[in-house]
């Protein structure tokens, strides 16, 4: 038996999707424990290219069941989207996709709010996705939210008549339009008799799968350093996205977890607001043109920089990394020179990024090291040994700092573009 965790060392977007997509060959559960659908995952391979937000993206292997968590927050529509999306590509997702009663609904109120306290913080705005998530998440520990448990009997209608009698009263007093409770009902009623036949208690299936020593993949949304409480807070997610998160979000006791997969791209990017040391703020500069990327969930354009060491130091100590997986290796090709963060500097002092808050990370000094990049086209590469010296070098650098190997090397976006580095 195996359960293997697969995390974000950074600020989300280092290509996790990939990563669960090709380890997902092994895998008898695939699952989610975290987070909502302001996670968006880049998936391509044989049956096309998809953005996914919700479905475990270890859904394509064949033999494996999947899993969404109670930890998880869902949109119904997005939920429902994907599931007829993955059908219609030949995925088949029918009797091997299913939903926790216990994962909380994310409702219109929800979204409202998100985007009404986003314009009233004015420039102090955290940059969320505005899908709802930190309402949703808050309402779930104010003991105000609504669960999919609670469409199977009359609880639902009671809820949310509860819910939008308060709600209604803080959305028109920022200045936004009252809900109706009989149009919110219908719909939601109709989203759950849509989803209803992939909604399953998943603890005796969780159990059963240990017990039989199944391989588990667990999939975590969003990175290291958007977790709530050793995240860049308040510039974080409303989840927590460590791995012990899956003990709460999904019902696996922490002594089982076997291997934890820290995925890091080769350079660093963030969405929305809050620190980054490694920033690039020329937008003239060639590595500021390469490192360009658009957000698979929100399609803004992710802040771009140099790859931050003291940051996946810290993610490995943190959730007891095992082993790596780099991404977006390629990118790199054409630059004659890489810079990396090696350490931080505060006041002339070396600082670790534990020691300070986001306050304290905005003024930070980089440290770095400067090496020789390298101009041959490395896509085709299927072994440690084909990459140029350079490249090489990079990977070695990164194991050094991190304190484990680096065992997968992403050279494309593709899944059969990815290296088995034997250490």
């Amino acid at each position: 038996m195996t359960v293997t965790a697969v995390i974000g060392t950074q600020w989300g977007d280092e290509g996790k999707g990939k990563a669960v997509d090709f380890l997902a060959e092994q895998a008898d559960y695939v699952a989610r424990f975290n987070g909502g659908n302001n996670a968006g995952h880049t998936v391509i391979n044989e049956f096309g290219t998809f953005k996914i937000h919700l479905v475990p993206s270890g859904i394509f292997a064949r033999n494996t069941t999947a899993l969404i968590g109670g930890g998880v927050v869902i949109d119904p529509a997005v939920l429902i989207e994907e599931i007829e999306t993955l059908n219609q590509a030949g995925v088949g997702v029918d009797g091997r996709l299913w939903v926790s009663p216990r994962s909380h609904v994310i409702m219109p109120y929800h979204k409202i709010l998100d985007g009404l306290y986003e314009e009233a913080k004015g420039a102090g705005a955290t940059g969320t996705t505005r899908r709802g998530i930190g309402p949703v998440f808050a309402d779930k520990v104010s003991y105000n939210g609504i669960r999919w448990s609670d469409f199977a009997s009359d609880a639902f209608e009671k809820r949310l008549k509860v819910q939008l009698e308060l709600k209604n009263k803080i959305i028109t007093a920022l200045g936004g339009e009252a809900l109706n409770y009989e149009g919110v009902r219908e719909t939601y009623r109709g989203y759950y008799e849509k989803l209803k036949p992939y909604i399953k208690e998943l603890f005796p299936i969780v159990q059963a799968g240990l017990k039989a020593n199944k391989n588990f993949l667990l999939e975590q949304a969003m990175g290291t350093f958007l977790d709530t409480d050793w995240g860049t807070y308040p510039f974080v997610t409303a989840s927590t996205t460590i791995p012990s998160a899956a003990s709460a979000g999904l019902g696996i006791p922490p002594r089982y977890i076997t291997d934890v997969v820290g995925v890091t791209k080769a350079y660093t990017t963030r969405v929305g607001a809050g620190p980054m040391p490694t920033e690039i703020h020329d937008t003239n500069s060639k590595a500021y043109g390469k490192f360009g990327e658009v957000a698979a969930t929100t399609g803004r354009i992710r802040r771009v920089g140099w790859l931050d060491l003291e940051l996946v130091r810290t993610a490995v100590e943190l959730s007891g990394v095992t082993e790596l997986c780099l991404t977006k290796l390629d990118v790199l090709r054409g630059l004659e020179e890489i810079q990396v963060c090696v350490n931080y500097k505060l006041d002339g002092k070396a600082v670790r990024y534990t020691e300070v808050d986001a306050y304290g990370l905005e003024r930070v000094e980089c440290v770095y090291q400067t090496v020789s990049g390298w101009s041959e086209d490395i896509s085709g590469a299927r072994s440690f040994e084909e990459l140029p010296a350079q490249a090489q070098n990079y990977v070695k650098m990164i194991e050094l700092a991190a304190g484990v190997p680096v065992r997968w090397i992403g050279v494309g976006p593709q899944r059969e573009a990815t290296i088995r580095k034997h250490n």
